[in-house]
């Protein structure tokens, strides 16, 4: 454990953060989730609808730096191209 006032500090503060980023992933692991059982389920505008807020919270992530921006660019990508597969 730390001594210094300054390392508890960091100590704190690094797991709000880590807490922080762990909810922003979890909602993207989440929405991409919605949008791949509309694409299974093959139900068109239920998938568009999902992938439009899965690509909000993938841009939200990638702008506070959870995500790189091409780790998020594929994400979606790969996404869309699915919800476009659908007949």
């Amino acid at each position: 454990m730390a001594n210094i006032k300054s390392a508890k500090k960091r100590i704190l503060v690094n797991r709000k953060k880590a807490a922080r980023n762990q909810a922003a992933k979890s909602a993207v692991k989440t929405s991409i989730k919605k949008v791949e059982a509309a694409v299974a389920a093959g139900d068109k505008e239920a998938a568009q609808a999902a992938l439009v807020n899965s690509i909000s919270t993938i841009d939200k992530a990638a702008s506070k730096g959870i995500y790189h921006k091409n780790t998020a660019s594929r994400k979606v990508s790969r996404m869309s191209k699915a919800v476009n597969s659908i007949q």
